[in-house]
């Protein structure tokens, strides 16, 4: 029956004939009798349909307590081990039954009603001819059984989306709110089995918040119950998607998170995964993110991301991308081991979020940090993106790429990219069918080609050997950019050109220099500055301590810069001079690291639904509570 407890004990099992007083009505006493000789051949009667639902209604109508008590039974047992979907002439009987003052009578009515609420089309209609009323009634009853039953029914009924709201405006939440509290663990577990049911759409878990909700599910983490723990701790993880709830939980919860990450080490698997998602969800914040560091959340983390269990690691791994957005816990989560085992759920290829996942916190932990972008490079990271990113899914690729063009903004690091030959992976990705996958891509390459302070001794042969191959190499690449109608890609093309024209390396002059199709489109974008629109590479959303995005040639003035650097361009390659250009840019110019954002933006919103389904997805053999 879901997420209810059946509080009610059938009287029909080892029922025999009895007489009642002798005042029953003639068609009072035929229905007793029907009943009976129904309920000796139960195993082979229809009682949703027909004579045995007539006798049902009979009594159930009847002014008689003693019969209302018999059909309530009777349906209780009857629901208890068949449910089907049902019709009002079978609802309208039970629903009676509930507005009964006898309690005997709302129990065992409440029961039969929460049985049949398991059927989806049973919670509409259940709620359609409207029983949430005398439930919510019965939910006020000081009878533990009656309150029992008729939360319990109110648990199935929110499973469905299209009674939620209306359960919300009902008035049942504060009810239900109030018996979470219940000291009866049945009570308590189908309250807070209601309570989560509610949790998932903005305005319900706002009602549930104005309700009162909040520090009784905050208080009800430390329960000794482990379906309560998980109902709570899913609830709390779903309250916190709204930034709103989030600062009020900051304001008046000061325990939670210290709660949470003790929940990390349950016993239970699913109250494991549910802590570690609600800390993400939390982490959408700066105050959450070092606050989890702060109470020893990283050490339960990293034994989840190393889990055998895809639920463990997709949590995990999803909690500590967002941790990984302040720039004081890069160095925390280098220090506490997650290189290693990050880098390794980059071939994860049984989950896509997961490998994106890692490598976006792979690009956060090198936002900042030079000394964080060397261990990255030197844990493999690099020779494990070049061997999957032609392979992965394109999500994937854009991020790994991403975290490519952030770590190529080390002049340290620039050789050893080249070196291992990086660039060949990434010339194929910048004809992409991904826009975002193509200019991460090129802001790689741009981000490799320039150096402060350059000296004589800089290698650029790296670029020569990639000129035209794979795929046509950087020669067709540079010249896709150029001719492509995005001013973006175009403002990466003729600033890549005049960071290779700086190296002073003679080959590439030579190569660009003497190209049939790169100078020929130079020259027209030296002459022409019409409107073409950009590119919207980078959806991932941004954290605030991103730096310039593509969007900075958006504009007049991004034209008038692609012009000014074609003309660079132009008066370098049209000269005598051989050697390299002046590195002389105008202050507006694009500067080497600017192509893309340093940090990769919290996870929240259709992400966070996704996760909660495959969390849910994989615990479908527990209870009823979504």
């Amino acid at each position: 029956m879901g997420v209810v407890s059946s509080c009610c004990e059938s009287c029909f099992s080892s029922r025999k004939a009895q007489s009642y007083e002798p005042l029953l009505l003639e068609n009072e006493r035929e229905a007793v009798a029907d009943l009976l000789q129904f309920l000796e051949n139960r195993n082979s009667t229809n009682f949703f349909e027909g004579p045995p639902l007539a006798a049902l209604t009979t009594l159930s109508f009847s002014d008689n307590v003693d019969l209302q008590r018999s059909a309530a039974l009777a349906f209780a047992e009857i629901t208890e081990k068949e449910v089907r979907p049902v019709g009002r002439d079978t609802l309208d009987p039970i629903l009676f039954l509930l507005g009964s003052h006898d309690t005997e009578v709302q129990r065992a009515a409440s029961a039969a009603l929460g049985n049949l609420a398991v059927n989806t089309d049973n919670k509409l209609l259940i709620v359609k001819l409207g029983g949430l009323e005398p439930l919510i009634r019965q939910m006020l009853s000081p009878n533990v059984e009656v309150q029992c039953n008729a939360v319990g029914c109110v648990t199935n009924l929110a499973t469905h989306d299209d009674n939620k709201t209306k359960i919300a405006k009902s008035g049942a939440l504060v009810p239900l709110t109030r018996l979470a509290r219940s000291k009866d663990m049945r009570v308590q577990r189908n309250a807070t089995g209601a309570l989560l049911n509610m949790t998932h759409s903005d305005e319900n878990r706002q009602q549930l918040v104005n309700a009162g909700a909040i520090p009784v599910l905050v208080s009800l983490l430390s329960s000794q119950d482990t379906d309560v723990q998980y109902y709570c701790t899913t609830a709390l993880s779903n309250i916190a998607v709204d930034a709103t709830n989030r600062k009020k939980l900051a304001q008046t919860e000061p325990k939670l998170v210290s709660s949470l990450v003790q929940l990390m080490d349950s016993p239970s698997l699913k109250v494991q995964c549910q802590a570690a998602l609600a800390l993400r969800n939390l982490a959408s914040d700066e105050k959450y993110q070092l606050e989890i560091v702060k109470a020893d959340g990283l050490s339960s983390l990293l034994r989840l991301l190393q889990s055998a269990y895809l639920p463990l690691i997709l949590s995990a791994a999803a909690c500590v991308r967002n941790v990984s957005i302040h720039p004081h816990n890069e160095s925390p989560i280098i220090e506490s081991g997650f290189l290693q085992p990050l880098i390794n759920l980059l071939s994860f290829k049984d989950n896509e979020e997961v490998q994106c996942h890692a490598i976006s916190t792979l690009r956060n932990l090198a936002a900042s940090s030079e000394k964080n972008k060397l261990a990255i490079v030197k844990a493999g990271a690099v020779q494990s993106i070049k061997e999957l990113v032609l392979e992965v899914p394109m999500n994937v690729q854009s991020e790994m790429t991403a975290c490519i063009a952030v770590l190529a903004l080390s002049d340290e690091l620039k050789g050893q990219l080249l070196e291992m030959g990086i660039c060949e992976v990434l010339i194929p990705l910048t004809n992409s069918p991904s826009s975002e996958v193509q200019g991460n891509s090129a802001a790689a390459l741009g981000n490799l080609s320039s150096k402060d302070g350059r000296t004589t001794s800089d290698d650029y042969s790296a670029f020569n050997d990639v000129w035209d191959k794979p795929e046509g190499g950087m020669h067709k690449y540079l010249f896709r950019f150029l001719t492509s109608p995005d001013a973006t890609f175009q403002h990466i093309a003729v600033w890549t050109i005049v960071q290779l024209l700086e190296s002073g390396d003679p080959q590439l002059i030579s190569n660009i220099r003497n190209s049939n199709i790169l100078i020929p489109n130079i020259r027209q974008l030296a002459t022409t500055r019409t409107s073409t629109p950009t590119s919207s590479i980078g959806g991932t959303p941004r954290s605030h301590h991103s730096q310039h995005s593509y969007q900075d040639t958006e504009g007049g003035e991004g034209q008038g810069e692609i012009q000014l650097l074609a003309r660079r361009i132009l008066d370098f390659t049209d000269g005598d001079g051989d050697g390299a250009l002046t590195p002389s840019a105008p202050a507006s110019q694009i500067q080497a690291g600017s192509l893309i954002d340093s940090r990769a933006g919290s996870v929240m919103g259709r992400d966070h639904e996704e996760l909660r389904r495959s969390v849910r997805e994989a615990f479908s053999g527990g209870s009823g509570a979504q």
